[in-house]
């Protein structure tokens, strides 16, 4: 199979990624908490965000199992080790939203708020 380089610009300037910071930044401002310090956590949440794309860009292009030779004669195939780390990764976007509360029962209010 063959290989796939992926840029992380090109996960950047997504409309997804842009709509999913966009998104983040306006809950700030909705809960009053656009502050430098909660902005940077976006920008860190955003970082682990492209991270996760890359990793699944991996998964889809290489699969859940890849083939490994060692050089020393040992051939064979192995779990995909970015399966492990987008579950980390997921993990860590997950703490990040919790720091900057942001739920999903409290975006709800928010909306119904705003009805």
């Amino acid at each position: 199979m063959q290989e796939i380089e992926f840029d992380p610009k090109m996960f950047k300037q997504s409309r997804k990624y842009k709509a999913v910071r966009k998104d983040l930044l306006d809950q700030l401002k909705l809960k009053g908490a656009d502050t430098p310090a909660f902005r940077d956590l976006v920008e860190d949440y955003m970082s682990l965000w492209l991270t996760k794309e890359l990793l699944r860009a991996d998964i889809e292009n290489t699969g859940i199992r890849v083939e490994y030779n060692n050089g020393g004669g040992q051939k064979g195939y192995k779990d995909n080790p970015s399966i492990e780390r987008q579950i980390k990764v997921n993990a860590q976007m997950l703490k990040l939203l919790s720091e900057l509360d942001i739920k999903t029962s409290n975006i709800m209010s928010e909306v119904e708020e705003e009805l």
